[in-house]
């Protein structure tokens, strides 16, 4: 397995197993992971918010248990924005979603093992084309695993937003009626799982900026100035933790294009 690339502002954002308890409920409000008990699965979690996504996954790994939800986020935020190859890109959103999948089937109550298998297949669905994807039979899996962390988990944001971004982007490539009768996505559903998922965590950068491209993919060129002033908040944010920080560079550099 080839080095992966390096969070490109280390050191910036420095936590212990300290710290990161006593900003535990700010850093997790949008996956609503429980603290965990074992010092090892802390360790981890210190070195994820840090930025140091490639020991976070080793560590999560080695600690097993509540571990594999911190190698499972940490691979998946790594390959979503550092990972330079696609092929090694796809292949780590598959290991998520697999090793998310034997999670689940472990511990079937543990909501971020569902969401995380969501997550990445959501994500490969993305890189290989929502229609393939559709076509193979991945959406149904991402819409019931999403479905299934939220039912685990009420105040999950993130779930939302995926669930959300889900129902616009099988809308956006098939259209509403084939969309709604063949997957189940609905227009209304999808703007209201946004809507929920920011009265939860109403800082998410990564919320505001899925909302604004559903807006889009939705509802077209009369929310573009609606969709703009999400991506501008979102990249007015501040960032508590490396993840935070990746995402809000997302949001400024989509507004540099346009």
């Amino acid at each position: 397995m080839a080095k992966w690339t390096s969070f490109p502002h280390a050191g910036e954002y420095m936590f212990d197993a300290v710290s990161i308890k006593k900003q535990w409920a700010r850093l997790h409000n949008g996956d609503a992971e429980p603290v965990p008990k074992e010092p090892a699965v802390l360790q981890a979690w210190a070195l994820f918010h840090s930025g140091d996504f490639e020991k976070a996954a080793a560590a999560g790994i080695a600690a097993g248990g509540a571990g594999i939800t911190v190698a499972n986020k940490a691979t998946a935020i790594y390959a979503n924005y550092l990972e330079q190859k696609e092929k090694t890109r796809l292949d780590l959103f598959m290991q998520v979603a697999e090793r998310a999948a034997a999670q689940a089937a472990a511990e079937p109550g543990n909501a971020n093992a569902w969401y995380w298998h969501a997550y990445a297949l959501g994500r490969y669905s993305q890189g290989i084309s929502v229609a393939k994807a559709l076509a193979q039979g991945l959406g149904g899996k991402v819409k019931e695993s999403l479905e299934k962390a939220i039912a685990l988990s009420p105040k999950h944001a993130d779930a939302r937003i995926a669930l959300g971004a889900f129902h616009a982007e099988v809308i956006d490539k098939v259209g509403s009626l084939i969309g709604g009768m063949t997957y189940g996505a609905k227009k209304d559903t999808g703007l209201k799982l946004f809507q929920e998922a920011l009265k939860l965590n109403p800082g998410s950068a990564i919320g505001m900026i899925e909302y604004a491209n559903a807006l889009v993919m939705l509802e077209g060129d009369k929310k573009m100035k609606e969709a703009t002033q999400l991506y501008e908040k979102a990249a007015a944010s501040e960032p508590v933790d490396a993840m935070e920080r990746l995402d809000i560079e997302m949001a400024r550099a989509e507004l540099e294009e346009e």
